[in-house]
């Protein structure tokens, strides 16, 4: 099961990369890839990058605010992403325990990026973690 989440979570990543770089929509990104038959798009990944992409522009200002030394302009286009997803589940999926939301973005930060991401990844997401009681949602 964790196996397929994780899939999941990487191609809901990619679905936000391919927005964020080609300058369209999640939904248009999402339509490209149910119109091919390979790979297949499941749910979870569309509901996933769906919902990350509703909660962008708080999931920005805290990425902003909590990344110290880095901004969010400055990151790398997939860190930039992974580190949405991560934030997303952190403080919106009530049904993801925080310590998983932050292993899975650790997991797909180690998949698609560089050596230095999974600590960045981890570090940024644990502030928000910290910090969590009192970010107004």
């Amino acid at each position: 099961m964790s196996g397929a989440r994780r899939k999941a979570r990487r191609r809901a990543v990619e679905v936000l990369y391919e927005a964020e770089v080609r300058n369209i929509s999640v939904e248009e990104v999402i339509g490209r890839r149910r119109a091919q038959p390979e790979p297949p798009i499941n749910e979870f990944t569309e509901q996933l990058a769906r919902s990350i992409d509703e909660h962008r522009r708080r999931i920005d200002d805290l990425l902003d605010t909590y990344a110290i030394g880095w901004t969010l302009e400055r990151m790398p286009v997939v860190d930039r992403n992974i580190l949405r997803m991560g934030a997303y589940e952190l403080l919106w999926a009530e049904d993801i325990p925080d310590a998983v939301a932050i292993a899975e973005a650790v997991g797909v930060a180690k998949e698609l990026s560089t050596d230095e991401s999974p600590n960045f990844v981890n570090g940024l997401l644990s502030r928000l973690m910290e910090n969590k009681a009192k970010l107004a949602l």
